[in-house]
């Protein structure tokens, strides 16, 4: 992954070296708009790349069974207002908490400061806004009017006690959730 990481970032430098040193033509695009568009680019795949897998499967009698990622927690894909929003399940989170890119995938509207605080952390106070999920849906279970909290910092969201309350059961057996 270094390797790579290190070949991207040469790679990415020659690429915008070179069009520097080129001069545009009418009608085409400036090296600003395309170093823009590719910084964009590796930002968004970084994050694809740095999001912890968790495999789920859901049976046909609703059950959700989700498999442990390498770094030890659980993750689940989650629909919330519709959007995909890959979730880190936390049985000790009383509610849902997103990042901003995850709410803003979402449709969740919120103020540019967020500066409200939401939690406290091992670092401090959690800084964010409340809001109100229309729904929010693990397999087939969906829950309406979910209360939230949008994340001021941070790019991980995590799915807590307000949908997993409404499983009948959660169950950790060796690397498996199973919920119910």
């Amino acid at each position: 992954m270094g390797r790579n990481f290190i070949f991207i970032i040469l790679a990415f430098g020659f690429f915008t070296s070179a069009l520097t040193r080129c001069a545009s033509l009418p009608g085409s695009r400036s090296g600003d708009e395309i170093f823009n568009e590719r910084a964009r680019e590796l930002r968004l795949e970084a994050k694809a790349d740095d999001r912890p897998a968790g495999g789920s499967r859901v049976s046909d009698d609703g059950t959700v069974e989700i498999q442990r990622s390498a770094d030890g927690h659980f993750y689940a894909d989650v629909q919330i207002n519709g959007a995909s929003v890959h979730a880190l399940v936390d049985t000790g989170a009383s509610g849902v908490a997103l990042s901003r890119d995850d709410a803003r995938s979402a449709g969740v509207a919120t103020s540019i400061g967020m500066n409200d605080v939401v939690g406290e952390g091992a670092d401090g106070d959690v800084r964010g806004e409340y809001v109100k999920l229309d729904r929010v849906s693990v397999g087939q279970k969906t829950v309406e009017n979910v209360d939230a909290v949008v994340l001021n910092s941070g790019q991980l969201s995590l799915l807590g006690q307000s949908v997993l309350s409404k499983f009948d059961s959660v169950e950790i057996h060796g690397d498996t959730m199973v919920l119910k």
